[in-house]
């Protein structure tokens, strides 16, 4: 009887992927709790408590942007180090910091105001850009091919669990006596426990693993074709590559539309919705809840497909790809047209944006690991610096073109639209609309202004205008 034979069910692998779980749960905690935190530091009745410092910032977009200015200038050199030192290390190193930062948070806020939390936010972002690079090392070590949906998923998943509880526990601390700067020191201690656990049960590699059994050992290093002689990094053959490419413009949409779900939501349910900071953090946990739930169907029907049927990997990851791309850009497409009264129907297109995004973490969220097993953390550093810094963008975008009321300023979002439109239809640029003196009430819904059958009627233009822009721009990807 062959070792393979004796490969359990659940072993060592699932042990180092529950860690990794719970890296991204505790980090993404971290990055998301501001999201719904800065409602009540800005609040004054956000919390039953009167003693709860709250600050009258007007560039909390800005705040919530700085935790992107760190995160992409350290993913190279984390991939380069975890290479060097061991991911294991690296890891810990990396969590130590954001424990302690993110236990300085409401400190900061009362010496240097919004200023000394984006310093906090900037130095989280560096530490974090070694999570992703070192965990994708994780994944090629200890992920067997056949596994390699399932598990990832398990490990994967961490983020949007995190982002399930993080919201409505920051926001029932928020709205508790203890209020906001208590979520910061609990999940700074939550670190520190997780580094506690990780330095006991996690190893970098399979072969480095005190209690793995020669059996898992020997069905996880068959299956996969991993070289420990060091190479150095293909860096032209790697910025050469279409399919690299491919995955690096997959980073950039996906990362785009994730982060400004993340930023934007909460302060979308309180100020165009009404949502006190208690029921905000549960609501906007929604959609993270069915991106975790459908993370599992979609690993399944991926795994599914790749072992049971002819459809090839590469269409496979495609397939995933396309599903967590093109149903979360309609709904947010259908979201944008819909009243601020239709709570419901808003409600439930962020679950969908939010949920169906899940299709990606078996789709181009694995493909580092196919495409170059020996070097899928730069493949990941690389692609999360470009995403990323697009995202730094995200949320100052928002702050550019929305009041603090949550209305859209006037005529910047429909001059914009009017621009990107006449580049899109280059032939017709000479007939591009005329914009009447009027146009700031077709966004201004704070406005109890009847349209005229003219103003309904060039609102109707330029949604499908709108419509047809960012259809032409899902044309041009494909």
């Amino acid at each position: 009887m062959s070792e393979t034979e004796n490969v359990p069910k659940i072993g060592i692998r699932h042990v180092q992927m529950t860690l990794m779980f719970f890296l991204l749960a505790i980090g993404v905690g971290m990055r998301v709790q501001l999201s719904v935190a800065v409602v009540a530091m800005t609040d004054r009745n956000s919390s039953s408590n009167p003693d709860i410092p709250t600050y009258d910032w007007d560039n909390t977009n800005v705040v919530l942007s700085s935790f992107y200015w760190g995160y992409v200038l350290l993913q190279l050199i984390a991939a380069n180090l975890a290479k060097i030192f061991g991911t294991k290390y690296c890891l810990l190193g990396a969590m130590l910091v954001n424990s302690l930062v993110s236990m300085a948070v409401p400190i900061m806020a009362a010496e240097f105001g919004s200023y000394g939390v984006m310093a906090c936010r900037t130095m989280q972002g560096l530490s974090q850009g070694f999570f992703y690079p070192s965990l994708y090392d994780v994944l090629r070590r200890w992920t067997p091919i056949t596994e390699k949906a399932r598990l990832a998923a398990i490990a994967l998943s961490g983020a949007t669990f995190g982002t399930i509880f993080t919201m409505p526990i920051v926001g029932t601390i928020s709205s508790s006596w203890l209020g906001w700067p208590f979520s910061f020191y609990l999940y700074g201690g939550m670190g520190v426990v997780w580094m506690v656990m990780f330095f006991i049960f996690g190893a970098s590699s399979p072969r480095e693993h005190r209690c793995i059994s020669g059996g898992e050992l020997e069905y996880i290093e068959s299956s996969m074709d991993i070289s420990e002689e060091k190479v150095e990094v293909p860096w032209k053959s790697m910025f050469s590559s279409l399919p690299a490419w491919g995955l690096f413009i997959m980073h950039i949409g996906s990362t785009w539309g994730y982060v400004t779900l993340l930023t934007e939501t909460p302060i979308y349910m309180n100020k165009m919705m009404g949502f006190d900071i208690e029921s905000n953090g549960f609501i906007s946990a929604a959609p993270y809840l069915t991106w975790f739930l459908l993370s599992f169907v979609f690993a399944w029907i991926s795994d599914y497909l790749m072992n049971n049927t002819n459809l090839s990997d590469i269409w496979n990851r495609r397939l995933m790809s396309a599903i967590g791309s093109f149903v979360p850009g309609t709904a947010l497409m259908i979201l944008s047209l819909l009243p601020k009264d239709a709570i419901n129907w808003s409600v439930a297109m962020l679950i969908i944006a939010g949920g169906f995004l899940a299709a990606t973490s078996s789709g181009f969220m694995v493909n580092h690991v196919e495409l170059s097993p020996q070097f899928s953390g730069y493949l990941l550093a690389i692609g999360n610096t470009v995403g990323n810094v697009g995202s730094i963008f995200a949320p100052l975008f928002v702050q550019l073109v929305v009041t603090g009321d949550g209305t859209v300023k006037p005529g910047i979002l429909l001059e914009s639209m009017k621009k990107t439109t006449k580049l899109v239809n280059n032939k017709e640029s000479k007939k591009s609309l005329s914009i009447p003196s009027w146009h700031h009430k077709l966004y201004n819904y704070t406005s109890d202004t009847k349209f005229s059958f003219e103003v309904r009627r060039a609102e109707r233009e330029l949604r499908y205008n709108h419509i047809r822009l960012i259809w032409t721009y899902y044309c041009n990807i494909l």
